[in-house]
């Protein structure tokens, strides 16, 4: 009785049946190439901060409670929970957190000098609560002398050209070593 049913119920389906070449050859194969048009919504607090940096500025959201500095900025805060009603710039100068050295590339393709991800930790944040800064991830001029580079290292943005930038993380070319004092 069962194989009945199922009998009955695939000779009913509506369709064309297609032997295994049929669907290989033309269900599985694309003739054309699509063109596909994303949308993404920034969100209020990363939209205005992009817009800064489009201006050639880091913006800080300001904690309306524990009065916390935060790159990137948020609408509310992580620590105390209440709004972040204000956005002021700040200097685009800081220690690296962390870094690594990458040797190898996206495609899986050796690099001769290493590409240098960074956090980046802006001078001007601070979260009150645990008096720790905050920041965000980018990468170190690859021309960098290796040797120089070490945790607590002062770094300086470098800003496309005004003309050039569009409100991307990618305005800030990379960061630059400071010369220690």
């Amino acid at each position: 009785m069962k194989n009945n049913l199922k009998q009955n119920y695939l000779e009913n389906l509506r369709g064309t049946k297609l032997n295994s070449k049929e669907f290989y050859n033309e269900v599985l194969s694309v003739k054309t190439i699509p063109k596909f048009n994303y949308s993404w919504a920034t969100g209020i607090a990363i939209g205005k901060f992009l817009n800064g940096l489009k201006e050639g500025k880091i913006l800080a959201s300001i904690c309306s409670g524990c009065e916390s500095k935060q790159v990137p900025p948020m609408l509310f805060c992580h620590e105390c929970f209440k709004p972040m009603v204000k956005m002021e710039k700040i200097s685009d100068q800081g220690r690296i957190n962390t870094y690594s050295l990458a040797y190898i590339n996206t495609d899986a393709t050796r690099r001769e000098n290493p590409e240098i991800p960074i956090v980046i930790d802006f001078d001007e944040t601070i979260n009150t609560r645990r008096g720790e800064p905050s920041g965000i991830l980018h990468k170190l001029d690859e021309n960098s002398d290796l040797s120089k580079i070490k945790i607590g290292s002062r770094v300086k943005a470098v800003w496309k050209n005004e003309n050039d930038r569009i409100g991307d993380i990618t305005d800030i070319l990379y960061f630059e070593l400071m010369e220690e004092n």
